[in-house]
């Protein structure tokens, strides 16, 4: 009997295709194996099998599988399950899901790009088909898979790549856009042989007439943070200690000689290998070991539990807690995170517990590196713990056990462009449910859903209401700039009190964090005498401008254009900036404080994994003096010797038309709040805002988030928003203006005649045209008791109706559940 499979292909396609078995590959094709199929006319894909039977397909021929590309499954059926579940609830399609889970290594395709990778050494003869790739990648070094396979006349290419791939004889052209080299560093460290306060003082007697040995000594004990025997060392490179102490190579050589330092090699940002010495958890304080013990007695009769607890009060702390707890017990731990920033600092504190047991995956990863950690944990020496942002979500787990969701209010969280736009805190909790694993939701600002639902007893909730080691919330001082503006008492964009604080701060040797939730140098430029000001060519949005690049770009669509000389509406050449991102903020601290060592953390400036790492280690190392930064600077970093943080305009958060504008301010003036005043001192944050009266304002104050949920709980409940209502918007898409009228009105209409008043619109969005496409949106509001799978079965019947007129042919229609 002739099999057949269904398998899923990389392409926003509905449904599945079947393809018939070649009977030389029957015994190799199985469900979650890969294999390459021809899709069109001349184009290949490798596709991932869901399903292997006899079933004749009726209507159409099949084509036959072309090659296997695995000996063993790549998709689990959990994972599968996952899945569709995805593509379900949030209106896309499995080859969507398909692209944003695999590593682009594992999905390659007719269009994929290769480059040859110059540092190839082949260890044996390779076969003809792939010296003759190799061959032909010479001559032209970075070609498409479909051009090779006509250069090399190979008629079924995609298996010789694959083969190549593994070898790392070539690369995809992902993997060079990161511009990224794993690097190794030189670290310095005691030996075994000390251990002990006696060991310590043994060695500065020793060392009493050798001055500049005794003076690298004492800066490597500060460095490591050493305070008392068994406690854990920081990592000290070599060159960081050659830095700080002003020694030479020569005086750290004869420290080496004389047995009172060792070196290592560590790779940075690879795979780790070999074994990594680890040191017992920290014990938790009494109210940490409180929360610790309602959280496991929270999971024992529910799947979910909130964990609200203060900024710098050891959240962490007790994850690593739970997370020993689980590995013992022989489960898998997934360790989601909003940002690859925060990934920096939580490896070193995890890696020196758990050692090589910790897996981290993110996209700042090269992709040969993805495709590893995905091989990895499909192999039996998987890793325990992973740790990541929202793409690790989609990587292959055996035995889940509990799924940590740091920092869950996070907007960061939600997948906005392409598809599928997943929220990977919600979707995490369903992959949890999957395995029967318990989800841990973290934070010290829950989102207002969240809150709810732990208030309603659909989750656990275990609240931690003091900082570690007694630490003090930071006092928060609200300043009036709109009336200090009036009496021209601005010095740029900073009040007199915040540059006396800065001032103070510098002279102390702490340091500063200056939070500006916009990036560039201004967001517009304007005339002078006319008003013009300069919009994108392809989206209704005004061109920001970075002095760093002397260029206007545009944030959507990333066109740029050069500075004009003069206004081309009147011909005036006084072209004034309005308002200020970070760089404005750069550049007028550095006039301020002409001898403070500056840094700034926002997108232009951390492009590459390696640069955010820079970033944050040159920070806690105290080469930084002020970091100026975006909301990346808000997310869970611990800095300890921050005394100052500056808000710089509150305002620009809370005049932004949604209906979470308010919520989200909260959370991130708080969180940024709490990045001051870590160890023996209470941090001060200055707040600017031309409205201090605001409510929000004195709720930001007095760290008082109950008074903010209570308010807004009852704004949504009046206006039908969540966690009352669901929503769903649906976006349409047209080259031409009038087209996208007629679609969305027709549409509309349509989702009227099913759900009545749960239709709003269509209406404008707040930019309504990207890339040279007009967008219209509708909004769909539905009750909680109202049927999802009914409603999502409607849209996509109303989509279809739409698709099959003639005139709407050319229309994109998307969707955005449970939008942020």
């Amino acid at each position: 009997m002739k099999k057949f499979a269904d398998v899923i292909v990389p392409l926003p396609i509905l449904g599945q295709y079947t393809y018939a078995v070649p009977a030389e590959l029957e015994g190799r094709v199985c469900a979650g194996i890969r294999v390459v199929v021809s899709f069109g006319k001349k184009k290949y894909y490798t596709a991932i099998v869901t399903r292997v039977h006899e079933e004749v397909p009726e209507g159409y021929e099949t084509k036959e599988i072309v090659e296997v590309l695995d000996e063993k499954p790549v998709l689990l059926k959990r994972q599968y399950d996952f899945w569709q579940w995805i593509a379900d609830y949030y209106l896309c399609t499995l080859g969507d899901v398909y692209k944003a889970a695999l590593p682009s290594g594992m999905k390659l395709e007719s269009e994929t790009l290769v480059v040859y990778n110059p540092e190839f050494e082949a260890d044996s003869i390779l076969p003809e088909k792939e010296q003759s790739v190799l061959d032909a990648l010479t001559l032209d070094n970075e070609q498409c898979i479909t051009q090779l396979g006509k250069i090399t006349g190979i008629k079924n290419i995609l298996p010789v790549i694959h083969s190549l791939l593994k070898r790392n004889a070539i690369y995809v052209k992902e993997e060079l856009k990161r511009s990224y080299k794993p690097r190794t560093e030189v670290f310095v460290r005691f030996p075994q042989t000390i251990q002990q306060e006696a060991d310590l003082h043994r060695l500065f007697d020793a060392l009493a007439r050798a001055p500049k040995q005794l003076a690298a000594l004492m800066k490597y004990v500060e460095l490591s943070g050493w305070v008392r025997p068994g406690s854990f060392l920081k990592e000290v490179s070599r060159k960081t200690l050659l830095q700080e102490s002003g020694v030479t190579p020569a005086v750290l050589s004869g420290l080496v000689d004389k047995k009172v330092f060792e070196l290592y090699h560590q790779e940075i940002g690879r795979l780790a290998k070999g074994v990594l010495d680890t040191v017992p958890l920290n014990p938790l304080s009494m109210a940490q070991q409180k929360a610790y013990e309602q959280i496991i007695g929270s999971f024992a009769t529910k799947s979910v539990c909130l964990l609200h607890g203060v900024t710098s009060s050891g959240k962490t702390e007790i994850y690593i807690h739970l997370i020993r707890q689980v590995i013992q017990s022989g489960k898998q731990v997934l360790y989601l995170l909003p940002e690859i920033a925060l990934t920096t600092q939580i490896t070193e504190r995890l890696r020196r517990v758990f050692g090589n047991r910790l897996g981290i995956y993110h996209s700042k990863f090269p992709d040969a590196e993805r495709v590893e950690i995905w091989q990895k944990q499909l192999s039996e020496n998987d890793y325990d713990i992973i740790l990541g942002v929202r793409s690790s979500i989609f990587l292959p787990f055996r035995r889940l056990g509990l799924v940590i969701v740091d920092e869950e209010h996070e907007n960061t969280y939600k997948q906005q462009e392409p598809a599928p736009r997943y929220h990977a805190r919600n979707a995490a909790m369903v992959l949890a449910s999957l395995f029967g694993a318990k989800t841990l939701l973290g934070t010290a600002t829950p989102s207002i859903e969240t809150y709810y639902n732990a208030l309603q007893g659909k989750y656990g909730l275990v609240e931690l209401t003091e900082r570690h080691q007694q630490i003090q919330l930071p006092a928060i001082e609200v300043v009036d700039i709109k009336e200090l503006a009036r009496k021209k008492r601005m010095t740029a964009q900073f009040s007199p009190l915040l540059l006396q604080k800065i001032r103070e701060a510098l002279e102390q040797k702490e340091q500063v964090i200056l939070f500006q939730n916009r990036r560039g140098f201004a967001p517009m430029i304007e005339c002078r005498t006319c008003g013009w000001i300069p919009k994108c060519k392809n989206c209704d949005v005004s061109l920001t401008y970075h002095k760093g690049l002397n260029q206007l770009t545009c944030h959507y669509c990333g066109y740029a254009e050069p500075i004009p000389k003069a206004c081309p509406a009147c011909g005036g050449v006084e072209l004034v900036s309005r308002g200020f991102g970070t760089e404005k903020v750069e550049d007028s601290i550095k006039e301020i404080f002409p001898e403070a060592r500056i840094a700034r953390m926002d997108l232009d400036t951390t492009r590459t994994r390696t640069a955010y790492e820079k970033i944050i280690a040159d920070f806690e190392e105290g080469k930084t003096d002020i970091l100026i930064g975006t909301q990346m600077v808000s997310k869970g970093l611990d800095f300890d010797r921050v005394s100052v943080v500056g808000i710089l305009n509150a305002d620009s958060m809370l005049n932004y038309p949604d209906f979470r504008s308010y919520e989200r301010a909260f959370q991130l003036m708080a969180q940024v709040a709490g990045r001051a005043g870590r160890k023996n001192k209470q941090g001060l944050v200055i707040l600017q805002t031309k409205s201090p009266d605001l409510p929000l304002i004195h709720e930001v104050v007095t760290n008082n988030y109950r008074s903010l949920f209570d308010e807004q709980i009852a704004e949504r409940h009046l206006f039908k928003y969540p966690p009352f209502y669901r929503l769903v918007y649906v976006y349409l898409k047209h080259r031409k203006q009038e087209v996208l009228d007629q679609a969305a009105d027709v549409m509309a209409r349509y989702l009227r005649q099913g759900l009545g008043e749960r239709i709003l619109g269509p209406d404008l969005p707040l930019v309504a045209r990207i890339q040279t496409l007009f967008i219209k949106k509708i909004m769909v509001k539905v009750e909680l008791q109202a049927s999802m799978s009914k409603v999502r079965a409607y849209l996509r019947q109303v989509q279809r109706a739409i698709a099959e007129d003639e005139r709407f042919r050319s229309l994109l229609v998307y969707y955005d559940v449970d939008p942020m």
